[in-house]
């Protein structure tokens, strides 16, 4: 690179950093900085596109094409070759640019006249904000530091653009962060919240973009990265050799020492960056390609070199986590992705969680079910659009999140709460009434748990037992493996505080998409039906026999019931209940108290288990229908796929008869049974599964009071009724027809 183009940059840089400083409206500064443009590149035409909505850029600022088109010329994204450059997020250089696929002809700019066309992306931390284009009458393609150093302003107008800078009396842009927001994602937990945003990780916000002394910035940045490189290296040393967290940080480590990254980063302070922006530059553009990598394993690595941008952005400029900011009175939490340990940490101070990335199943997930907190997952742009302290509203039924909203949204959401409070009231005044449907059906109603803290929910919801108690999350929120003793202890309260009532246990359920930290990961191209559950404890027996002992131990003469999650055929039930035979055997040599009575059942969530042989319907004491796994592998749609996910209804016909046949066998073999799931939850789905024979429903202790009352409003025989006329119809789904029913009768 010669150092007269690194002048050049250089001198660009500093006039655009003049601009910035200036007092000047935002569409002023704008203009300008085409101006200075165009003449630093040699080029006639220089012009700035923003987006103006997620699908449309406007021509905002140019030098060289016609004044009045600015503010008027608008495409579409993928539209022309500036639109070309928006969706692809990469440039495109061309010395014939009218020849050009997809070319645009624009009359009213009168670009006609330019051959030259280098348009490269104006982006931020993979938010697309715009296009920076020059153009020239003469045909020439631009040489590669020419592309590199309009990458550089089109990074310094994102920048600006972030800073506000062209906000004000004729601006080009409305200022960032002051927008109503409205965004959709995915149902992670239900329930709808209000309060102020609180992020996970604060914004690191870089206020100086340009520097004069490109040697003190190198150094900077070479001081940043050792103690970068010291922190892995520390970080290292204490985990696990066969950890997950040791190979991240192994991946770390070998970004931190990439030649190429560093290259690239010196380069930028070279041409006048400092060196917090010229990181940023390189993340902008990692996040770009993560957002273009379809290989799961490029992403991961994208994801690493992202988060370790990160690392080094805040040792450059001292925005740590600790930024004096103090949490609302009524936070909502905001992240790309956060683990269980640290969702817990916040606690129940949280009233929602919105997270960029997550799953419906995630250990994230599972503990806001177990806090009872609404959650969001796959809210795309949500940490660069929210800031700590703005207002927010979350709506975790429908999956939206309104980031700033006006007042008619506000009062329209206060209204929805409140008439959820008004029937939270008359839930109350039915909690310590037997659910007894219309017809006179006795239901049993129960509750899902993970959690000490979710057990009094257990008196306060009316339920009157625990369905499900999953075991998992006291392993994933921990860096090592749990004692016998820690889990026989936690056990034990659980049992006390249930008071008597009823808890089923479900042994580990790990593999899919919960690994636990320091166990090392499977890579399996599709975990959902690869290595997990019981699968895992049959073939890792030691933490299977320790967790069974545990349990053993807790009873302390007390009734012991629990099931084992994910089986498939009888001998995997088998194999299980003989190590719980071998566990109470070796705890008699100990002199141990054993329980009153064991129950040992198993979850039903693979369609095969549905046929499997009589011996298993006969030997287990129960079974419980996990409904969320069962229903992804009766349609083959990933309850994590929102293409497919929506498209099966759980009233669907095929579904119900399968179902059917499931409670006709049982009742058969005298197995107890039971639905466990959200369906089970939903007052729709809950009566329906009552109708066809499921006498106990086990769901989270929100939903507890909401089921009943429609339970004890409806008489269940003519609702099967009603769905068995939709069946003979050739109805797909019978919901149309109960929801017809209910509206007349309950």
């Amino acid at each position: 690179m010669a150092d007269g183009l690194e002048s050049e940059s250089r001198k660009l840089l500093k006039r655009l950093r003049d601009t910035m400083a200036e007092e000047a409206a935002g569409q002023a500064r704008l203009d300008k900085i085409t101006h200075l443009t165009a003449d630093s590149m040699g080029t006639e035409v220089c012009s700035v596109y923003l987006f103006r909505d997620d699908d449309t850029l406007e021509l905002c600022a140019s030098q060289g094409l016609k004044p009045e088109a600015v503010h008027q010329t608008r495409m579409r994204l993928g539209e022309g070759l500036v639109g070309r450059v928006a969706r692809r997020g990469k440039p495109i250089n061309s010395a014939d640019a009218p020849s050009e696929r997809g070319f645009r002809f624009m009359p009213e700019t009168g670009e006609e006249i330019y051959s030259s066309f280098l348009g490269v992306p104006i982006q931020r931390l993979g938010e697309k904000l715009g296009v920076l284009v020059v153009q020239s009458k003469q045909a020439r393609a631009f040489t590669e530091d020419e592309v590199y150093a309009l990458e550089v302003v089109a990074m310094v107008l994102a920048e600006m653009t972030e800073l506000g800078a062209f906000v004000g009396e004729g601006a080009a842009l409305k200022a960032r962060h002051t927008q109503p927001v409205m965004l959709r994602g995915t149902t992670g937990q239900e329930g709808t919240a209000m309060g102020h945003v609180w992020l996970h990780e604060p914004r690191v916000v870089v206020t100086r973009v340009v520097a004069d002394d490109p040697e003190t910035e190198a150094a900077r940045l070479t001081e940043a990265v050792e103690r970068l490189r010291v922190s892995v290296d520390e970080i290292l040393a204490d985990a696990g050799t066969d950890s997950e967290q040791a190979e991240v940080l192994e991946t770390y480590r070998m970004f931190a020492n990439s030649k190429g990254w560093l290259r690239r980063m010196d380069e930028d302070i070279a041409r006048g960056l400092s060196a917090e922006a010229a990181v940023e530059k390189e993340q902008s553009q990692a996040r770009a390609r993560m957002a273009q990598a379809t290989d799961p394993y490029l992403r991961d690595r994208l994801h690493d070199l992202d988060d370790l941008s990160n690392r080094l952005l805040r040792i450059l400029t001292g925005q740590g986590s600790e930024t004096g900011s103090e949490m609302p009175e009524d936070p909502i939490l905001i992240a790309r992705n956060i683990g269980p340990g640290e969702l817990l940490e916040y606690g129940r101070k949280l009233k929602g969680v919105v997270l960029e990335e997550g799953s419906v199943g995630s250990h994230a997930a599972i503990v806001a079910r177990a806090l009872a907190i609404p959650l969001v997952v796959h809210a795309q742009r949500i940490t660069n659009e929210a800031l700590t302290g703005d207002r927010i509203m979350v709506d975790g039924e429908q999956g939206i999140v309104h980031l700033r909203p006006d007042e008619t949204v506000v009062n329209a959401f206060r209204d929805k709460i409140a008439m959820q409070a008004k029937a939270q009231e008359r839930y109350a005044s039915i909690r310590d009434t037997p659910c007894v449907s219309a017809c006179g059906t006795r239901i049993e109603m129960h509750m899902n748990a993970g959690l000490m803290a979710d057990l009094p929910s257990l008196e306060n919801s009316g339920a009157e037992g625990v369905g499900l108690f999953r075991t998992e999350l006291q392993f994933l929120v921990r860096n090592q493996m749990p004692r016998r003793t820690e889990l026989a202890a936690l056990y034990s309260r659980v049992l006390d505080a249930a008071q008597g009532k009823r808890v089923v246990f479900r042994t580990l359920d790990i593999g899919s998409d919960k690994v636990l930290p320091y166990m090392k990961p499977n890579d399996e191209p599709n975990p959902a039906l690869g290595w997990r559950a019981i699968r895992v404890g049959l073939d890792k027996p030691g933490v299977l026999r320790m967790q069974l002992q545990a349990l053993l131990r807790a009873a302390n003469g007390r009734p012991l019931s629990l099931m084992f999650p994910f089986v498939a055929q009888y001998d995997e039930f088998a194999a299980a209940r003989a190590e719980v035979d071998k566990a109470i055997d070796r705890e008699v040599r100990l002199g141990h108290p054993l329980p009153e009575a064991i129950e040992i059942g198993a979850m039903l969530e693979t369609p095969s288990l549905a046929f499997a042989s009589q011996r298993l319907f006969d030997e287990v004491k129960f079974l419980s229908v996990g409904g969320n796994d069962l229903k992804q592998f009766f349609f083959a749609a990933d309850r994590e796929n929102e293409r497919v996910r929506k498209r099966y209804d759980t009233l669907n016909v095929s579904f119900l008869t399968f179902l059917q046949g499931i409670v006709d066998r049982c009742r058969e073999s005298g197995t107890r049974l039971s639905f466990c799931g959200e369906d089970a939850g939903r007052p729709i789905e809950a009566v329906c599964l009552a109708a066809i024979g499921f006498e106990t429903l086990s769901m989270r202790p929100a939903s507890v009071g909401p089921v009943k009352s429609l339970l004890m409003r409806t008489d269940l025989r003519q609702l099967r009724d009603v769905m068995a006329r939709s069946r003979d119809r050739g109805d797909q789904s019978v919901r149309e027809a109960v929801m017809q029913f209910l509206r007349a009768n309950a």
